[in-house]
């Protein structure tokens, strides 16, 4: 069994036990059912960076990356780093995060939250809205083209941006539907954790026009954002590059100015 099977098995228990705590009645009568989402694709198709950074406190890949900082300072210090969306991970076994970080980070900025999450069940992108996401992940390589369909169809009902992630061809061909808004590759693949942006790079040509591209994973130089973007990639997901400093928000900063250089 690989570890994204391991995460995917353990989900499913995770979320069947969530149903029985809070129903979904009490998920929908939450306060943030009424906010309005902000559109990630729309500010990426708009930026000139396309930087979406993430909070994200360790990984199975890099154990732990930063356990000390507060979401809360390090969503501010995104959002004034001019970053154009924040991925927060809600995953707690496997990554340390966990929904209040989610509810944090809304507190605190306006920017789109992205809720990076093994998502499997309708439960969880009723759960995303309630907590504050603008958009959801769909990652591919755990679901059937039904349930990609069936996911992010309700995700769009609520006014919810969908990133759907793929790894290659295979999973890229059976995800292209309308209710997607953008497609990001992951560099990294799930399955033995090597990393390389020849990912994004083979499978761009393949990614139709009316998705927004997003570059996953190892992305850590100005020169890899740059080549990238000659692939017609317009958002770069980097989490591990800013968590692992001491000051996240900072970073960004000073990576964002010399990007715009």
């Amino acid at each position: 069994m690989n570890i994204l099977d391991k995460i995917v098995a353990d989900k499913r228990k995770e979320v069947e036990l969530k149903k029985t705590l809070i129903t979904l009645p009490q998920l929908e009568a939450s306060v943030m059912m009424e906010h309005t989402s902000v559109s990630l694709a729309a500010v990426l198709r708009k930026s000139s960076t396309g930087i979406i950074a993430e909070h994200k406190r360790r990984s199975p890949s890099k154990s732990v990356i930063n356990q000390n900082l507060n979401v809360q300072d390090v969503a501010k210090g995104y959002a004034d780093a001019g970053v154009c969306g924040m991925s927060v991970l809600t995953d707690g076994k496997y990554f340390g995060g966990s929904l209040d970080d989610l509810l944090l980070a809304r507190a605190t900025v306006n920017i789109p939250l992205l809720r990076k999450e093994f998502i499997i069940d309708e439960y969880q992108i009723v759960e995303a809205k309630a907590y504050g996401a603008d958009v959801i992940l769909l990652i591919a390589a755990i679901l059937s083209r039904e349930e990609i369909k069936t996911l992010s169809e309700l995700a769009k009902s609520l006014g919810l941006d969908v990133l759907l992630e793929v790894h290659d061809r295979e999973e890229l061909q059976k995800s292209i539907m309308p209710s997607l808004d953008m497609l990001g590759v992951n560099n990294r693949n799930l399955k033995t954790f090597e990393v390389s942006l020849d990912t994004s790079k083979s499978l761009a040509a393949q990614i139709p026009d009316d998705f927004v591209k997003v570059s996953e994973s190892g992305i850590s130089s100005i020169g890899a954002i740059q080549e990238l973007k000659e692939f017609g990639y317009q958002g770069f997901l980097i989490g591990e590059n800013f968590m692992k400093t001491d000051d996240p928000g900072a970073s960004a900063k000073e990576f964002i100015d010399e990007l715009n250089k």
